[in-house]
């Protein structure tokens, strides 16, 4: 057998289309989206070479029309998780033993599968099953998965070549070897991108998986399937099981084959994950590798010095793309009091201009909240805050479900940093501000630093570099991914890996080697040309 060691193709960004009007990005979307909004599709689970239907169906609506069914998926239960794990260690052999530039290659095809003949349909569905407009489905369904995709590869490459020093007469080496047993991966309804990156980025690595996506984006991790089957990704790797969380979760934490968790979602649900997993230690035949990115209540701290109209921009991103649906997205700012009547002016300005509707209208810059639960959450601090001394809303407030569950941007002002939409996480799109008095700066950061459970992106603000350094340095445990004079949102794979710490999760940043680090297993081999045969050392002399 032919042997070599392999440059894989050197990873760029993908670059994001414009989607201007009569580009051909623009009609091939749309025209995606109406096929999509005017068909009824059934959705299976993929269990090994087993495409498994049962009679318990869920119907999917897309959430900007609630009542508009687009398709149904078959749920499953324990059995079929039990199934899902027989099927994840029947493919493992195979698939570990499979050279890693042929998995390499898998992936890499995934890539410009999804740059080309896919990346309409990924667009589409992703607006459909989650309500993103095609700006905000396009740098999340395509392009970040597409990086993903691509500098996976190259990283894992780097891993590999990462060898320890060889003495005289010794040869060391490091090998990199998938973990012993199987990867769960639980993905969240806001990327699409993260749903794929947490179930390939272990089976790059040589791991095969049990996927559970959430409920709410089912409909577009039917194309994810359908990529990476279209790529060659052989049946058993991943294996994807609908249905109750707890029941499918019970099941697969019981196998004593469980090695890894990957999962983003809520930071009490990872909690008791972290909980259950602890409380079956000793079943287990490795320790299992736990890997989670949860929640967040980012923030804009904005210095005296700063430039008005850069805040309000900043604010008017970061808080509401996407409905304010992002692990990411600024839901909380100090502004200081020099600063905020130019601030508030710009920000009423800008949020009258901006369009609320169903993704198909590309005019719409905000679409819909993700499901009800979500809508009822947000709006009943809305509601709130409407009566509340330590409130005022200055922006926004309105809402409607009775054909989407809209929710128009709001700005609350509070008038303590310790009200509660200043520390707890809503996420949807709603910004509370906190006006200090601009000579307070010091004393503030340490109010940002204290007054959150969270610690995943956040964002100062200042033209004064002793501000800016200050703010860096205390500031420095409460985001893992930090911003200056920038929105806090819009991380890009192999710029600025994601992740944060204290209740946001354990900072193994996507879109870097340390993740897929957290998939392998290195062992380290020695080998001595010339064997000693007397035990006696020179200093028994």
């Amino acid at each position: 057998m032919g042997k070599g060691f392999f440059q894989v193709p050197i990873a760029s960004c993908e670059p994001v289309q414009s989607f201007a009007p009569g580009s051909s990005e623009r009609e091939a979307t749309t025209a995606e989206y109406a096929k999509m909004m005017s068909e009824v599709i059934d959705i299976p689970m993929y269990i090994g070479s087993e495409e498994v239907r049962t009679n318990d169906l869920a119907a999917m609506t897309p959430p900007h029309q609630h009542q508009h069914v687009v398709g149904n998926y078959h749920k499953g239960n324990a059995s079929h998780a039990k199934k899902a794990v027989e099927a994840a260690l029947a493919a493992k052999e195979d698939w570990a033993n499979m050279k890693w530039e042929h998995r390499a290659s898998i992936f890499l095809k995934a890539a410009d599968l999804l740059a080309g003949p896919f990346r309409a349909r990924m667009n589409a569905a992703t607006m459909v099953a989650q309500s993103k407009n095609v700006h905000q489905a396009e740098i999340d369904a395509s392009c970040e998965l597409i990086d993903f995709l691509r500098f996976n590869v190259q990283y894992m490459t780097d891993i590999f070549m990462e060898q320890p020093e060889s003495s005289e007469g010794v040869w060391n080496r490091m090998e990199f070897r998938p973990l012993e047993g199987f990867i769960y991966a639980i993905t969240p309804f806001n990327f699409t991108s993260i749903a794929a990156n947490l179930c390939a980025a272990p089976a790059l690595m040589g791991n095969t998986v049990v996927w559970k996506p959430s409920d709410a984006q089912v409909y577009s991790a039917q194309v994810i399937v359908d990529l990476f089957k279209a790529a060659g990704l052989p049946d058993g790797v991943i294996n994807v099981i609908y249905g109750d969380p707890v029941e499918i979760s019970n099941e697969v934490f019981a196998s004593p084959d469980f090695a890894g968790l990957h999962f983003t979602g809520s930071t009490n649900v990872f909690k008791n994950l972290w909980k259950q997993i602890g409380n079956n230690i000793h079943n287990y035949k490795t320790y299992p590798r736990i890997v989670g990115e949860t929640g967040g209540k980012d923030f804009i701290m904005v210095h005296k010095s700063a430039v008005a109209k850069e805040v309000a921009t900043a604010i008017v991103r970061g808080s509401f793309e996407f409905q304010g649906q992002k692990c990411s997205a600024s839901s909380r700012a100090y502004v200081p009091s020099n600063l905020w009547e130019e601030v508030k002016e710009y920000l009423v300005e800008d949020l009258k201009t901006i369009k609320m509707g169903a993704p198909d209208d590309l005019s719409n810059y905000v679409n819909a909240v993700i499901h009800e639960a979500s809508f009822d959450k947000i709006t009943s601090y809305i509601d709130a805050a409407k009566t509340d001394a330590d409130a005022e809303i200055i922006a926004g407030g309105n809402y409607d479900k009775s054909v989407g569950y809209f929710i128009e941007p709001t700005i609350i002002l509070a008038k303590t940093p310790r009200y509660t939409t200043m520390e707890t996480e809503l996420f949807g799109p709603v910004m509370t501000i906190y006006v200090y008095d601009e000579n307070d700066f010091e004393a503030t950061l340490d109010i940002v630093d204290s007054s959150s459970e969270y610690a995943l992106t956040g964002a100062i603000f200042s033209q004064d570099r002793y501000a800016i350094a200050l703010a860096s340095e205390k500031l420095k445990n409460c985001a893992g991914n930090f911003y200056i004079n920038d929105k806090p949102t819009g991380a890009v794979v192999s710029q600025q890996p994601f992740g944060g710490g204290r209740a946001s999760g354990t900072n193994d940043k996507a879109g870097s080697f340390l993740n897929l680090l957290r998939w392998a297993s290195p062992r380290t081999i020695k080998e001595t040309f010339v064997t000693p045969t007397d035990y006696r050392y020179p200093f028994l002399g």
